[in-house]
């Protein structure tokens, strides 16, 4: 919102030699933003001139140019006449217009100066409207000053910036959605004198008074609104004048032109403008019709199914059932009720009678058809922030007047005014709660003149108070935006920077840990942490080897996907991750390590519907709960994925290439990390390559993930590089586990006895199967296990392989003897046998 300071100044006092930079800060402490601070552009000599004479050329290009002699005073430093070169033809020798001489600057960083143009040396230039960020006059061309200040004595030479108003200022500000009533100078006033102590007369109270009351000989208003949102009515409140032989093609003042302009509007025609300038000044938007094109009374309803409405911008809309229309009739559409008026009821150059609407219209079904139409416009933002409702029949006064005083109108004596507005809910308010909640030691009398400053209504006959908002604050609803209001007008700068003392016990919660930990284990291997957005879609579960089918019935359809290309949820972490991997790799970076930690999709049987609810009412812990039960599991995941070399080659040495055993060894790092025992086992799905899986299981059985090399097709259809290795296990299941207690074990102080077994098995025999079978059966003397040789070859025979483990013994309260050593193993080796076909090696 930009307010111009010579308007602002017709509400408040502002002091003499009170500046933008004065007006912004005093806005800014009671709570308005400051966006920037306009005027003052042009700089240097812009003078008066008097055309001595022009001199028509017609050039070569066929454009004829007028050389010009001007009288600008004793402005050059001379006196004489200033020789300039003029495109333009609406003026002629005689003619008062504005002269900039060189070294001035004009908006927008144009410099001025004297140079050769069409055989002439031109000494400045005379000035059009928008070269001097003006509106146009009407003439569409040069100023004529005679007609831009009628009446207005001046004289060559003399300082035209002031005459113009080119050296006002504009600040501009943003206004939150909890200020609607600052979308206007009227309630910016308000606030800069509640920031400066000042006094403030609104004038809606003066049109208020001015305006005839409602009547039955007005243009008869009905509301038929059936379908209430919220059980809200869409309208409440509209007024509608008739104003006859009205000059719609009467220009509009310049001082009115020049406001709209400086506040960020362009002036259409005098009809438009008047109902812009109003709403600008007091806050209510307001549309003009022309009276002819509407036949018969004005219906405010609900759009039906399939109805269209051209509205004022030329463009056909497929109108929506909650969309709030004007209406001549019930039938016909005139406009979206507080978004745009309607093409066929527009204003012409024809027109002469007009109706004039001022209306309060829901917030909210303002704001949504808005949206659905993708139109906003300068009345709905004011809509959906909350208009006085009690403003509409003082500013359609107002633009009664100036279509009276500006167009020559006669107004009609009916006035219609159909109210139904509510009176503002009365707040039950605890004076303690201010300095409660803000930690200022407001007192009562304090408190109380704030709120009745802010426009309350207080009433302190007892405790709590009664506290009745002003019909142009709906954001007061609470104690707490009482409270609000009495931190921000006191000051907020008056609130005491004090760092809070945190209790004890309090902290990161147990998942929250888990989460950090595993980030911080695998950051120290090496691995780069990333989050990958977590749509899919059927091509990417079939590149990832499963079947489309299957990895479908365990996710669901996004209803509004960001991209119809990938419309489901993901159901693993790899599926997305790989995205990433790919990227990284095409930057080239050739040696990745990535991890994320996730959620996914995990649906188990079909997908049951949420069922709905009212917007604005609650729904109730039954249906609450209903809702939770309808969304599907999502298990938080880690997943990695590696590629490249794992220890990098240099001068030092080859490298060694990244491989199953690398995921494997992340997960089980992050498990010891956490004093989590797993077990893993061989296994055979996708998206990995088979007899290159490892399975992650908790003692009891409970399944945590996989890792692995990728299997070749998944490698080469995704257009990852050979031998890619992942993982992925369900983390809750970890941090599910990890919240136990953790007994640790004496350290004994007995010496460790060693043991090498070799092992022949059949090559399709896991090695982790192996190391199973040898740890259950050695008993609790074995203290740690080791496969540090494997081999196939002739000597380990025809389909076998060769496993050679060591095996250490150790005893809390005694040196292990070489019988006892032996034993143990003898056992394991048996154990192996028995589960495995295993063979000692001799």
């Amino acid at each position: 919102m930009r307010i111009p300071l010579d308007w602002l100044g017709e509400y408040v006092e502002l002091g003499a030699g009170t500046t933008g930079a004065d007006v912004a800060a005093a806005l800014v402490r009671v709570g308005l933003e400051e966006e920037g601070l306009h005027g003052g552009e042009v700089t240097g000599p812009l003078v008066v001139g008097r055309v001595l004479s022009t001199s028509p050329e017609p050039q070569k290009n066929g454009k004829t140019i007028n050389w010009c002699s001007v009288d600008v005073g004793d402005a050059n430093g001379t006196g004489e006449p200033q020789g300039i070169v003029c495109g333009a033809h609406n003026f002629d020798a005689g003619d008062l217009v504005v002269v900039v001489l060189p070294g001035a600057e004009l908006p927008g960083g144009f410099a001025i100066s004297a140079r050769k143009t069409y055989g002439h040396v031109s000494a400045g230039m005379i000035c059009a409207a928008d070269e001097l960020g003006l509106p146009d006059d009407g003439s569409g061309g040069i100023i004529r000053l005679a007609e831009r200040l009628p009446g207005l004595s001046v004289t060559p030479g003399q300082d035209v910036i002031p005459l113009l108003g080119l050296d006002r200022e504009t600040v501009e500000i943003n206004v939150t959605p909890d200020r609607g009533y600052c979308f206007a100078i009227r309630g910016v006033a308000r606030e800069f004198a509640l920031s400066t102590g000042i006094g403030f007369t609104d004038p809606a109270t003066a049109l208020a008074a001015a305006a005839p009351a409602g009547n039955d000989s007005g243009h008869p208003v009905r509301i038929e609104d059936g379908a209430p949102l919220r059980g809200v009515v869409g309208c409440d409140r509209f007024v509608a004048r008739v104003v006859r032989g009205v000059d719609v093609a009467a220009p509009t003042p310049a001082w009115m032109a020049t406001r709209l302009t400086e506040a960020g509007m362009r002036p259409i025609s005098l009809p438009v403008d008047i109902t812009n300038y109003v709403m600008l000044g007091l806050g209510q938007p307001l549309h003009a019709y022309d009276l002819t094109t509407i036949d018969g009374p004005i219906v405010v309803r609900r759009a039906r199914a399939g109805e269209r409405l051209k509205t004022l911008d030329g463009q056909e809309r497929s109108l929506f059932a909650e969309d709030l229309l004007i209406t001549d009739g019930g039938e016909r559409g005139l406009g979206i009720a507080g978004v745009m008026g309607g093409f066929d009821s527009e204003v012409s150059d024809s027109t002469t009678d007009l109706l004039i609407e001022g209306a309060h219209f829901d917030p909210i079904s303002v704001a949504r058809s808005a949206r659905r139409h993708k139109l906003p416009s300068e009345a709905s933002r004011r809509f959906e922030r909350g208009v006085d409702p009690q403003l509409a029949p003082a500013a359609v006064e107002l633009v009664v007047q100036l279509l009276v005083e500006l167009g020559g109108g006669t107004p009609d004596g009916g006035v219609t005014d159909v109210d139904r507005t509510s009176p503002a809910s009365p707040i039950a308010f605890d004076p303690a709660l201010a300095p409660a909640l803000v930690g200022m030691p407001y007192d009562e009398e304090q408190v109380a003149q704030v709120l009745a400053d802010v426009g309350c209504t207080v009433d302190r006959a007892s405790v709590p108070w009664t506290v009745t908002p002003a019909s142009w604050r709906p954001d007061l609803h609470t104690g707490p935006d009482l409270v609000e209001e009495v931190a921000r007008v006191v000051g907020y700068d008056m609130i005491p920077s004090v760092l809070p003392t945190p209790p004890g016990g309090r902290g990161l919660t147990h998942g929250q840990q888990v989460r950090r930990l595993v980030a911080n284990v695998l950051a120290a291997q090496g691995f780069s942490e990333i989050w990958s957005a977590p749509f899919v879609s059927d091509e990417r579960h079939e590149a990832m080897g499963w079947a489309a089918d299957a990895a479908r019935a365990r996710t669901v359809r996004i209803a509004n996907p960001l991209s119809e290309e990938q419309p489901l949820m993901r159901i693993s972490l790899l599926s997305t991750m790989v995205d990433s991997l790919k990227r990284n790799i095409a930057r080239g970076s050739k040696d990745v390590a990535l991890f994320e930690q996730g959620l996914v999709v995990a649906l188990d049987g079909p997908q049951q519907p949420a069922p709905g609810s009212p917007v604005g009412v609650h729904p109730g812990d039954e249906l609450v709960a209903r809702i939770r039960a309808a969304v599907p599991p999502q298990p938080r995941h880690l997943g990695l994925l590696i590629a490249g070399e794992s220890a990098r080659s240099g001068w030092w040495g080859a490298g060694r290439s990244a491989d199953w055993s690398d995921a494997v060894s992340g997960i089980r790092s992050i498990c010891e990390a956490l004093a989590v025992p797993v077990r893993v086992t061989a296994d055979d799905v996708a998206p990995y390559h088979p007899g290159r899986c490892a399975k992650f299981v908790l003692a009891d059985g409970t399944f945590v993930g996989h890792a692995g090399e990728l299997h070749p097709k998944v490698v080469q259809t995704l257009g990852l590089p050979a031998r890619t290795v992942a993982g992925e296990i369900d983390l809750d299941v970890l941090i599910a586990v990890s919240d136990r207690p953790v007994h640790s074990r004496p350290i004994s102080t007995m010496p460790l006895a060693s043991s090498d077994v070799a092992l022949v098995v059949g090559r399709e025999i896991a090695a982790a199967a192996v190391e199973s079978a040898l740890r259950e059966g050695a008993g609790p003397l074995l203290e740690s296990i080791v496969l540090f040789d494997a081999y196939q070859g002739d000597q380990a025979g025809e389909g076998k392989r060769s496993l050679a483990y060591r095996m250490g013994f150790r005893a809390a309260d005694r040196t292990l003897t070489t019988e006892e050593v032996n034993a143990a193993r003898d056992a394991a080796v048996a154990a192996a046998t028995t589960a495995t076909g295993a063979v000692q090696r001799t």
